[in-house]
């Protein structure tokens, strides 16, 4: 066969095995269905359409058919006889073309189904008359001139696959009015079904969705055993795990014959996980009512949130009697309309203006309780004398209860839905051409097919009619709780679904809490600040950790830290800026340093203007005018240094620090250095001989100062080259494990191993000092210079002991900054204070309020001293 599903006239063509198979099912089908197989409603026409419809309902005792189906068979089946007559009357739709029609009886049957199905394709297959094979074969050409296009149906989902395995060997088209199963949706397998009623697939997306827009995320499923109850359910779950954000706390199924206390095993299970008082049930009306009596009995009304399918739908069947523990069940029912002009149509039918209807008379006799005269209604016809005689002046609606099937409005769509293709495939194939023309006699299936699957047409009841690519329709239902308004329940449409949600959640109304809808969560959402840490294979269900120390909420699943320079809100779930401290002037940990360096400076300046005052008496230049002063300027920037360390660092004032911070201690104590190895010198080498020692000039002792503090200089500006000084921000150093208390410190780039290092070389000068203080303790008394020397070196060298420590242990407390500021500048401010008071104020005393002691008293005291300064002054020699 080719792509047009014709077969080419004229060649012997043997067909395949796989299409042999429904042949030979079809000639030995069991005798018992003989009688209805080939039996068919014909119409005549230019396109002929198949339909299958359960005019019968499942036989019983072996027979293939039993009594004839009022709404599912006759409704459906008169249904599309009517859509017929009305494309047929309709001169815009395919005009000069008839559809005829061949409509057959599935008996509910799968396999009676297939049979009946059969003699849609048997046409194809059928030999043409006279026309012989070499060897006596027959040949399959000759095509049949009433062939089927497309076939409308089948009912139940179970047929529909049985029939479309068949047609589509034949490329066939078929498009049903009834079945669900979302197994038709593989277009692979069922490439040529098509349907005008929503998959169950839909059903179970549109509870996934309602269940997601009441913010549930742990729900749990109840099914009635069978395809129905399994399927809904297989589909819920697969949408819910694809879409995400719901999980399934249990899935129950109740048997198709439940054990006595079945039931309240089922509620009992339920409450196995409270958490998800959300069900999803799909399942028969008894087993709806049972459930809920169950929860009655189990004083579980209002703990469960009902949501149901369509076998719940608007009913009150199976809340009858268990309206209070049902009350606030979210229900869907597929939408649908009823058909006026159908109800018209069917309520005039009579036996005698329908008489191509062949099963019409069978329907009469059931639907008035009566019976014909002659035995026309055919298979299915009661053997039992009936009460009375039918009259033929009986009326449908009339004489007789009539609701229109709900199925009728998707049997007119159907069947308006291939006459829209057959309408389109007409204007591209035969352009300007009345009737039927060679490329659509006979109807190429392939080509129909595609042209089906594009239809968009408004159909009987006013809603779009179309197919997706699976052949699929739009899912449309309406949505409804069952509520209680004055002391009566009812259904309340509360929104609908049409490819996507649309609720009234301002509609809703719930036990306890009218507004908001209860719970239905597996936990609690997690407080501001707090992250969730998901449970292993349960993505619904977390626990909640707090985001602590300085992490922070990013999103619900993540914590992380803070950057540099930031600190987490108070809730945990932003940073905010670290606050930023410095020690200033005001501060208390500022008030002592100050005060020493103040009169420190003060006391210096003193010294100084006294000195200078009384530069040639013989105190003075007994104590070295010129180290006397270099060691006053070096006390002067040791005291100076503390208004730097208070001063806010800024690049000029970290520079300054780096400068001056040992320069003044170097500068002190390398004069202080130079002194005492000179003392040392002058009288070691007069124990030995009377030639003094070199390089004890004025000229030689500020030439071995400066070389001295030259050291510090050198090493100093390098380092300045090497590293440019500026401010930091430090919020390492007061990062305390309370974020709240946590301060940025705003300082030099110094570092405290820095910090010693620049004053390591003056720390060494002072231990040299101390050395050479110790080796002159044993000059003669009448030199005043040595003791105090050597006191104010083992002073200095307890105070920078005291420090080391205190600088240090205080490494890891929060006033770091304070308490090292405050140790260094007071340390450096004594040590000064000890080298003025011990070297100096005694003198200054002296020359101020004893000047007269200042040759007479002290004479004897200075005697020696004098005469080593005039002989290093004048470069001579003394005893």
């Amino acid at each position: 066969m080719g792509s047009t599903g014709t077969v080419p006239p004229g060649p012997c063509w043997k067909p395949p095995l796989l299409l042999l198979l429904p042949l030979l099912l079809y000639w030995v089908a069991p005798v018992r269905s003989h009688r209805t197989v080939g039996e068919a409603v014909r119409l005549p026409g230019d396109v002929m359409l198949g339909g299958l419809f359960p005019v019968h309902a499942r036989g019983a005792s072996g027979a293939a058919c039993g009594p004839v189906k009022k709404e599912q068979g006759v409704h459906r089946l008169e249904a599309m006889l009517y859509a017929l007559d009305r494309i047929n009357d309709d001169p815009a739709l395919l005009p000069g073309v008839r559809l005829g029609a061949r409509l057959l009886d599935t008996c509910s049957r799968d396999t009676h189904a297939l049979e009946q199905a059969l003699t849609f394709v048997q046409a194809l297959l059928r030999p043409a008359s006279g026309a012989r094979c070499p060897g006596g074969g027959q040949p399959i050409g000759a095509v049949p001139e009433q062939r089927v296009a497309a076939v409308v149906g089948a009912s139940a989902s179970s047929v529909s696959i049985m029939v479309a395995n068949v047609l589509r060997l034949f490329a066939i088209p078929q498009i049903s009015y009834a079945s669900t199963a979302p197994e038709l949706s593989d277009n692979a397998r069922y490439d040529f079904f098509s349907r005008v009623v929503p998959p169950d697939s839909y059903q179970a997306q549109a509870m996934v969705d309602v269940v997601r827009a009441l913010g549930w995320n742990y729900v749990s499923t109840l099914a009635s055993e069978g395809n129905y109850g399994e399927s809904g359910v297989e589909a819920f779950v697969q949408i819910s795990r694809e879409a995400g954000g719901v999980c399934i706390a249990q899935s129950i199924k109740i048997p198709r014959e439940p054990k006595p206390g079945e039931f309240d095993k089922v509620i009992r299970r339920l409450m196995e996980t409270p958490n998800a008082r959300g069900i999803i049930i799909f399942a028969s009306e008894d087993d709806i009512k049972r459930v809920l009596e169950a929860a009655r009995q189990a004083n579980l009304t209002g703990h469960f949130l009902w949501v149901g399918s369509d076998s719940w739908g608007a009913k009150t069947s199976p809340i009858l009697n268990v309206e209070d523990v049902a009350v606030g069940a979210i229900t869907i029912l597929p939408k649908r309309a009823s058909i006026d002009g159908f109800d018209q149509y069917f309520t005039t039918r009579s036996l005698e203006n329908n008489r191509r209807n062949i099963w019409f008379a069978e329907f009469w006799e059931d639907n008035f309780n009566c019976k014909l005269t002659t035995m026309t209604a055919g298979l299915g016809a009661q053997s039992d004398e009936a009460p009375r005689k039918c009259t033929g002046e009986e009326r449908i609606g009339r004489d007789s209860v009539y609701k229109q099937e709900g199925k009728v409005q998707f049997v007119i769509d159907a069947v308006y839905a291939i006459a829209h293709a057959l309408h389109s495939m007409h204007q591209a194939l035969c352009p300007g051409h009345t009737g039927l023309c060679p490329a659509m006699s006979p109807t190429n299936g392939r080509v129909l097919l595609q042209y089906i699957r594009a239809v968009h047409f408004n159909g009987s009841a006013g809603t779009p009619v179309m197919f997706n690519e699976n052949g699929d329709a739009p899912g449309r239902y309406d949505i409804f709780q069952y509520q209680v308004t004055n002391g009566s329940g009812s259904y309340r449409a509360v929104g609908q679904w049409t490819e996507s949600l649309k609720l009234s959640v301002q509609d809703l109304e719930w036990l306890g809490s009218p507004l908001l809808p209860p719970a239905s969560l597996c936990s609690l959402p997690c407080g501001p600040g707090e992250r969730k840490k998901m449970v292993k294979g349960v993505p619904c269900c977390w626990h909640c950790e707090p985001c602590d120390g300085y992490r922070y909420q990013v999103d619900e699943f993540t914590c992380e830290a803070c950057p540099l320079g930031a600190r987490p809100t108070l809730n945990h779930t932003a940073c905010r800026p670290t606050p930023v401290i410095r020690l200033d002037w005001a501060s208390p940990w500022a008030v002592l340093p100050l005060l020493l360096a103040v009169a420190g400076i003060v006391a210096t300046a003193t010294v100084l203007v006294t000195f200078i005052r009384h530069h040639n008496t013989p105190i003075v230049r007994a104590s070295g005018r010129e180290l006397s002063y270099i060691l006053l300027t070096g006390i002067f920037l040791i005291y100076a240094i503390t208004f730097l360390m208070v001063a806010e660092p800024g690049s000029a004032i970290c520079a300054a620090r780096r400068l001056l911070l040992g320069l003044g201690t170097a500068l002190s104590y390398s004069a202080l250095l130079t002194k005492t190895n000179r003392i040392y010198r002058i009288f070691e080498r007069g124990k030995r001989s009377v030639t003094p020692p070199p390089f004890i000039s004025p000229t030689s002792q500020l030439v071995i100062t400066f070389s001295l503090t030259s050291v510090q200089v050198i090493g100093v500006v390098a380092w300045l080259g090497f590293q440019p000084p500026h401010s930091i921000i430090d919020y390492e150093e007061q990062r305390t494990p309370d974020p709240e208390q946590a301060r940025g410190v705003l300082k030099c780039d110094m570092s405290d191993l820095s910090l010693i290092g620049c004053l390591g070389y003056s720390l060494l000068l002072m231990v040299t000092c101390t050395v050479y203080a110790i080796k002159a303790r044993g000059v003669p008394e009448t030199f005043n210079e040595a003791k105090p020397i050597g006191f104010t070196m083992y002073t200095t060298c307890i105070v920078w002991l005291a420090f080391v420590p205190i600088f240090f242990g205080t490494a890891q407390s929060a006033e770091k900054i304070y308490i090292q500021t405050t140790t260094l500048t007071v340390s450096m401010s004594l040590s000064a204070s000890v080298s003025l008071g011990m070297l100096y104020v005694p003198k200054v005393y002296i020359i101020i309020f004893h000047p007269e002691q200042n040759v007479q008293k002290r004479k004897r005291s200075f005697k020696a001293t004098s005469t080593l300064v005039a002989a290093s002054e004048e470069g001579g020699t003394t005893k």
